[in-house]
């Protein structure tokens, strides 16, 4: 097979290759991933396609033939090798989103690109481009996506007041040092994404973006926020994260539709206070804040499910965190905790729990009544070592993986062996000298990780584990299997473990065919064998020497 039938046979995509519609006609085409040097003139003769996906392939020309594409409306081309853009691409009238990102832009690209006037949504993302073209801003006026992260930008062109309908704007790692101003005119903008870049401050005009409801900033180096910005009454998701914000605008507070919070990484020390005004918020992220503790009115966020509270300086578990009932997800990795609440249980709808990296002299019971538990990370590659796992943990019915690295664990639970949808057991950088046999019984694990251990031997139905993908023993003094076994992987150690057993059933058979071949001679009971070999008598005739000698009188009588 060659051209699309190859490609289509090739694709390891999940979906489907080919969409046709209710009359046969194909409308969508997924050739991606191919190592295709052309498109294909198969692909060119699909009259009716409307989206092709030829996206991380090597195509280095764009044919002239694409003209006949007259329906298209959707065309992936990115991350080939593009040297050529044919004119015919721009008659191509209905086309409303194309992505040529990681492809170098010519300058003769231009004069194509700009004249796709049917243009919605145009992703040129690390095209090392270092100005938006002003044909461009001047020509495409139905733009209402257009992304340019990973470039070399450090202003837009006052033309861009043109893309009046824009409503996404991606600016991502470019070298923005000061705010676009040209944007905030440009009412209709829902999102703007300007992380790393070089910012030191947002202008006081930004509150005239009314519509605006995504706006992510993270990585720059602000000091502070306008207070206009409590003018984007839509605002819902605001991405602060690593800058140098000591504080917020009060005003700010009155943005009621705030769902997701990004604050990790500044200099905050404390909680805003405007932040527990925020009762719509869902995600909040403090990570690296410096935080020593929350606020009381931080019990007022119960709509949150996801809150990263890792890496600050909290020396006790914050109470209010008990009242979140609704929390999925809960980071509180790299504090100074060193005891949980013992209303912790009350978070019954916690599905990831971190606390590694914490204070805790034993493993926190606490943790026991969360039957929703799906992932458990405790390993202590800071903070104090936990030295054993209470064999309660298998009440975690529900957990799913288990991190407990880097701890002083000497043994494992054999209650593991009866969590049936534990997949993941993390126990590297331990004190493991042996593993329960009750392990062979988690039918569900997928990765037994159990480097730097004091392991020397396994147990020996581990190959029991049929769903197993990853076992690793490195750093670990074993004998059985040796090392020349264990360092070539999973699959040589089953091998080695089901050969093992093999050989034992043999050697048993063997045994037990001896045992019963000196029955059947007559040298003495079954029973009677054993109590030789156990007691260490020379030899079993010795044995029936001396029961002759007594009936030897008896015979002589007879003659």
């Amino acid at each position: 097979p060659t051209g699309i039938t190859q490609a289509v046979e090739r694709s390891s995509n999940a979906r489907r290759n080919m969409t046709h519609g209710t009359s046969g006609r194909t409308f969508f085409l997924d050739a991606a991933n191919q190592n295709l040097a052309a498109i294909p003139p198969e692909i060119l003769e699909l009259r009716e396609l409307e989206e092709v996906h030829l996206e991380n392939n090597d195509i280095e020309e764009i044919p002239q033939e694409i003209q006949y594409l007259e329906n298209i409306k959707v065309l992936y081309l990115n991350n080939n090798r593009l040297s050529k853009l044919c004119p015919q691409l721009g008659r191509l009238s209905r086309l409303e989103g194309l992505d040529l990102s990681d492809n170098p832009i010519l300058p003769s690209w231009i004069p194509v690109l700009s004249s796709i006037r049917s243009l919605r949504q145009l992703r040129l993302y690390r095209t090392q481009v270092r100005e938006i073209p002003t044909d461009i801003c001047k020509h495409l006026h139905h733009l209402e996506l257009l992304g340019l992260s990973g470039n070399r930008l450090k202003s837009l062109p006052k033309e861009i007041v043109n893309q009046t309908k824009l409503r996404e704007l991606y600016l991502k790692q470019n070298q923005f040092e000061v705010f676009p101003p040209e944007l905030c005119v440009l009412r209709n903008l829902v999102i703007i994404d300007l992380d790393e870049n070089r910012l030191t401050a947002l202008p006081e005009e930004i509150g005239r973006l009314a519509r605006l409801q995504k706006f992510y900033v993270a990585r720059n180096s602000l000091q502070g926020l306008p207070e206009s910005l409590c003018q984007c009454d839509k605002l819902s998701v605001l991405d602060l994260s690593y800058n140098r914000l000591h504080s917020l605008p009060r005003t700010l507070g009155s943005l009621s539709e705030m769902t997701e919070v990004a604050l990790s990484g500044n200099p905050l020390e404390k909680v805003p206070r405007l932040v527990c005004k925020w009762t719509a918020l869902q995600l909040l992220y403090l990570c690296n804040a410096g935080l020593r503790s929350l606020r009381r009115s931080f019990r007022r966020l119960v709509n949150l499910r996801f809150l990263d509270l890792s890496q600050n300086q909290m020396q006790g578990f914050p109470l209010q965190i008990c009242s979140l009932r609704n929390l999925e997800i809960l980071a509180l990795d790299d504090n100074k905790i060193g005891k949980l609440s013992s209303d912790f249980g009350a978070l019954s709808k916690l599905k990831i729990l971190g606390l590694s990296g914490n204070q805790f002299i034993s493993f926190p019971e606490e943790i026991f009544s969360l039957e929703s538990l799906e992932k458990l990370y405790i390993g202590q590659d800071q903070g104090a070592k936990l030295t054993s796992v209470p064999e309660d943990i298998g009440k975690l019915q529900s957990l799913k993986e288990l991190h407990i690295e880097n701890n002083h664990l000497e043994y494992l639970p054999v209650a593991l062996g009866s969590m049936p949808n534990l997949e993941v057991l993390d126990c590297r950088h331990n004190l493991l000298k042996q593993l329960p046999d009750a392990i062979c019984q988690a039918q569900a694990l997928r990765e037994l990780l159990l480097e730097n251990n004091l392991l020397t031997q396994l147990p020996e139905d581990l190959d029991s584990l049929v769903n197993l993908d990853v076992l690793t023993l490195m750093d670990n003094p074993m004998e059985d299997p040796p090392e020349e076994v264990y360092t070539e992987g999973k699959e040589a150690i089953f091998a080695y473990l089901k050969n093992k057993r093999h050989m034992k059933i043999v050697a048993t058979k063997i045994q037990s065919w001896w045992r019963g071949m000196m029955v059947l001679k007559g040298i003495g009971k079954f029973s009677e064998l054993l109590r030789v070999r156990k007691k260490g008598k020379n030899s079993l005739k010795s044995k029936s020497g001396k029961k002759g000698g007594k009936e030897k009188p008896a015979k002589e009588k007879k003659k």
